[in-house]
């Protein structure tokens, strides 16, 4: 998908999000050690960490604990591996505020490094294979139903069509092509980042289309089609990092559209939230707190 032309436009300001919302998760975690360091290693060298920290994070805990600060709760349905991580995570999600409903799976949780260099960019590397619930896994999905937004990171194509019922629906490539293409529904919004390959799907990929696809650039904003380009906002405060920024901003962005924003209202408020968790280390530090 080309990136349209036009020049980019600053988002107007937003509504208030109603507390009432609806909002739901369904996706991976995976257990993140974060180190910040210099720039990354090269062959052969050692580096010295100058602060670390753990905590479960990963796409769909980014997006649920986003949603949850903006609206007050939101449902998290994922799987963890039965392990010592595991019951970890579990309990730190929950005292992120989430209603989490496990898929408890024999293999171990997944783990990721995270390197924040001395531009604030991180660099991750995963280690196992990523825990995804699928619709044969025990779990409450008929309350999907009654969401008026779920966001998808990691699904079977089963699960798909059961958040489907949601009155919105969004997701991210990264959900995968062949499980996108298996499950044969439409998308609100298909919401990723233009400058990571695997967030790209090829054009004309799903049937049907999403109504709303989301690009995001960093900080030259990105576009949306249909729509074109949209601007970043512009920040004064000094960076922590830019992991979980785009997750944020994919949470924001599909809570104003399942509270009933225009394209414009929705991208403010995502960009709001892509902005301000830049400003904290690690996944949750900067999130925006409504």
């Amino acid at each position: 998908m080309a990136p349209p032309q036009t020049p980019p436009r600053q988002a107007p300001a937003h509504p208030p999000l109603p507390r009432h919302l609806q909002l739901a998760v369904v996706g991976h975690v995976e257990w993140v050690e974060f180190l910040w360091v210099d720039h990354l290693p090269g062959p052969g060298e050692i580096l010295r960490a100058s602060a670390s920290l753990q905590q479960p994070a990963g796409g769909g805990a980014v997006v649920a604990a986003q949603m949850a600060k903006l609206v007050g709760s939101a449902q998290f349905f994922t799987a963890l591996g039965r392990d010592e991580l595991g019951e970890r995570a579990l309990a730190e999600l929950q005292a992120l505020g989430l209603e989490v409903h496990v898929a408890w799976r024999e293999a171990p949780t997944r783990r990721a490094v995270s390197f924040i260099d001395s531009d604030s960019e991180r660099s991750i590397t995963v280690i196992g294979e990523r825990l995804s619930p699928s619709a044969a896994d025990p779990l409450p999905w008929e309350r999907l139903a009654s969401c008026d937004g779920v966001f998808l990171t990691a699904a079977d194509h089963a699960a798909v069509r059961l958040a489907r019922r949601a009155k919105l629906l969004a997701a991210t490539p990264r959900l995968g092509l062949e499980t996108l293409q298996a499950a044969a529904v439409q998308l609100d919004a298909l919401v990723g980042s233009a400058l990571d390959p695997s967030e790209q799907l090829p054009p004309g990929a799903l049937d049907p289309a999403p109504k709303i696809t989301v690009a995001t650039e960093g900080a030259r904003g990105g576009y949306t089609v249909p729509g074109g380009r949209f601007a970043a906002l512009e920040r004064g405060a000094p960076l922590g990092d830019t992991y979980g920024a785009g997750d944020s901003f994919a949470a924001g962005f599909s809570a104003g559209l399942a509270a009933g924003f225009s394209r414009e209202q929705a991208l403010a408020l995502g960009c709001r939230c892509g902005a301000a968790c830049i400003d904290g280390r690690g996944a949750y530090a900067g999130q925006l707190q409504l």
